[in-house]
């Protein structure tokens, strides 16, 4: 057959051909084929030092990597914002020169952007992953960025293997599954092959993964930072955001149906709360360590995979931010917000966290392709409240118009303008760290520790947490078709605790781990979620009912609730105005088709005539879901009659009460969020 008469199909396999390689059983090379000799850690000063500019593997793969996709973020593509304000609490003047830190009822602008780390734009907001807590403060000084996670560690302690990890928990790309998770193959085959990834994933593990809402969840800034006063003197400083109402999560199954049910929940949670008045409020937290303290600890203080733990050294709560207005357009705001750890004011500085160090390249050069080029900071949610002034000029998505005819340093035509300011002037200098060392790819020996600080969350959970953190493993490796790799990570996870590992091996049909596992006791109280703060306040009450209602009681129940600050939702048969005794009226707002259990905090069967038969049945079915999910269910009056015989004695079961003393006990049961020993 001549070349003509191919079938088009062949023809384009043939074309095709010579673009496919095979990298199983080759050596590594960098792009222009120089074989790589080592692949695990960027160029150094000394095993502790910066990473160097030389590094021209790093920033090659890191570079590749940044620009993989078109046009969201690689990662944090499916996110939610809002704008607010932070309140300093307490002067922070002996331990930072930053402005903004200085004088107590400061009040600086800020700009939150809330993400999932692994879905695209378009994935369920309630998968199991870390999520992004992205802060920009507009200060006087200018921007600065803290660019955090829910999370307080990560999975890798090096920049250079990040390419790495997301390539691993991304969806695998011969058939671009599973999306927004992480239940597959190559990322549990990366955890087993890389484990310094242990610690974090615990956390990921753990409903730590699955918060509640935006809401209710913490942030952490991950890296350990540097905290520099006017007389030059450093702290070691972790920074933490403490959500006012208490760090509260969804259980798995809730989650996946929510899933389905509204893959929006988040950010509609965070949307309606902002706009019912209900502001979401943090406390900026500071872990701070003299430099002289550096090497007490049994790890390295800046290893990213480790915490602090709180007990050893306190969370100083230094200010509040609360979140008091929604975006006007979400893609001009959200979307276009560039977020950059390098953004810092004088008196906030670095250190030679290898992973940080990275992240301060890789952060600029994402934004260079995803924003279209240098100018994203002219970008209206971007630019600072400061003015800025320099040499810069041109390019894609210039906005400002540059006066005059001189745009170097140094000049004399402009009288040498815009110059330097010195540190006196408010210019930033960087801290003067002594650094030495030969130029090595290596990591220091202190980091090589990756699982006290994984059994230390173990050893910390309560018991239903350690029993959700051995569920999710099983539904996770349960997905994995290697029987390699469930293996491994048993085996792997056999170091952090045999109580883990062991039921996982079971459960997913490995041999259980050999060995005598961790024999550490020690626990940090403050990583468990039960020791949190516990508040009904902005709680979503949906509230079954049925025509001809008791209006004396739920008037007596209702007001009760919202004089709380609960949000009250009527769900019916129907929408429209349902009427109770009393000359009471209610609106409904959901029918059994349109809501479900899961996107409530507690259920409340108020009662009334007798529903259709259908309905009757899914309002059972409400009230047992939610029973199932360990959820707080209230029932007055006739409201009992769509409970099964068994919930009336069960934990966070309200029944057999009236009036203020029903609610002030079922409003008890709320603010504990759930009721564990249910199982």
């Amino acid at each position: 057959m001549d070349e003509q008469r191919k079938p088009n199909s062949n023809r384009k396999q043939e074309q095709l051909e010579q673009f496919r390689v095979k990298d199983e059983g080759q050596k590594m090379t960098t792009n222009q084929g120089l074989r790589v000799s080592e692949d695990e850690f960027s160029l150094k000063a000394g095993e502790r030092g910066p990473t160097l500019m030389e590094d021209f593997h790093f920033r090659e793969k890191m570079t590749h990597f940044d620009h993989e996709r078109i046009p969201e973020r690689i990662v944090h593509a499916r996110g939610f914002a809002a704008h607010g304000e932070f309140e300093l609490y307490t002067s922070m003047t002996p331990y930072t020169k930053a402005k903004f830190l200085q004088v107590p009822g400061t009040k600086t602008p800020v700009f939150v952007r809330f993400s999932t780390v692994a879905g695209s734009r378009g994935s369920a907001e309630t998968v199991r992953d870390a999520r992004g807590f992205a802060t920009k403060f507009y200060t006087e000084e200018g921007n600065y960025d803290l660019v955090g996670n829910n999370i307080p560690v990560f999975f890798i302690q090096d920049a250079v293997k990040f390419p790495d990890l997301i390539h691993a928990l991304k969806p695998e790309p011969h058939n671009e599954m599973p999306q927004a998770a992480t239940a597959h193959d190559t990322f549990w085959d990366f955890v087993a092959n890389n484990q310094e990834s242990a610690h974090m994933i615990m956390w990921a593990m753990s409903d730590r993964a699955i918060p509640r809402s935006f809401r209710m969840m913490e942030g952490f800034g991950v890296h350990t930072f540097r905290l520099v006063n006017e007389q030059g003197k450093a702290h070691f400083v972790k920074f933490h955001w403490k959500p006012v109402l208490g760090t509260h999560s969804l259980v798995w199954d809730e989650a996946q149906k929510i899933s389905g049910k509204d893959p929006d929940f988040h950010r509609r949670d965070l949307w309606e709360a902002i706009e019912q008045g209900n502001n979401p409020e943090y406390e900026l937290g500071v872990q701070l360590l003299p430099e002289e303290d550096e090497f007490k600890f049994d790890f390295d203080i800046l290893d990213p995979t480790k915490l602090w733990p709180e007990e050893e050294v306190p969370v100083q709560r230094i200010g509040k931010m609360t979140l008091n207005r929604n975006v006007d357009n979400v893609f001009a705001e959200t979307e276009q917000v560039a977020f950059h750890p390098g953004h810092v004011v004088p008196g906030i500085d670095f250190t030679n966290d290898p992973l940080l160090q990275g992240r301060l390249f890789s952060y600029t050069d994402t934004q260079l392709i995803r924003l279209g080029g240098p100018n994203f900071h002219e970008l209206p949610i971007n630019r600072p409240v400061c003015p800025f002034h320099n040499n810069q000029r041109d390019g894609y998505g210039r906005q400002t118009i540059n006066v005059g005819q001189v745009s170097y340093h140094n000049n004399s035509l402009a009288g040498n303008t815009p110059e330097p300011a010195s540190g006196a002037e408010g210019g930033y200098v960087h801290y003067q760290e002594k650094v030495e060392g030969r130029k090595v790819r290596a990591r220091s020996d202190s980091f090589q520790d990756h699982f006290s600080q994984a059994t230390l969350f173990w050893n910390s959970m309560s018991l239903a947490e350690k029993q959700h953190i051995i569920d999710a493993f099983s539904f996770e490796l349960g997905k994995v078709r290697s029987k390699s790799v469930r293996q491994q990570v048993v085996d792997m996870f056999g170091n952090v605790s045999l109580k883990l590992a062991v039921p996982v091996a079971e459960a997913i049909g490995a041999n259980p781990p050999q060995g005598s596992g961790s024999q550490s006791i020690k626990s940090s109280p403050a990583l468990s979620q039960e020791n949190t703060v516990k508040t009904p306040k902005t709680r979503k009450v949906g509230v079954i009912v049925g025509s001809n209602f008791d209006g004396a009681e739920a008037m007596s129940v209702l007001h009760a609730l919202i004089a709380e600050g609960l949000l009250v939702e009527f769900i019916s048969e129907k929408l429209g105005v349902l009427h109770g005794s009393a000359d009471t009226e209610c609106e409904i707002t959901h029918t059994f088709l349109t809501a479900d259990s899961v996107l409530f905090d507690a259920i409340y069967a108020l009662g009334g005539e007798l529903l259709a038969d259908a309905s009757n049945i899914k309002a059972a079915y409400f009230i047992q879901e939610a029973h199932s999910h360990y959820k707080p269910i209230g029932a007055s009056v006739d409201g009992a009659k769509w409970l099964e015989p068994q919930m009336e004695s069960s934990p966070g079961v309200i029944t057999g009460l009236l009036g203020s003393e029903f609610a002030a006990s079922f409003i008890e049961a709320i603010a504990a969020h759930r009721h564990w020993d249910r199982i």
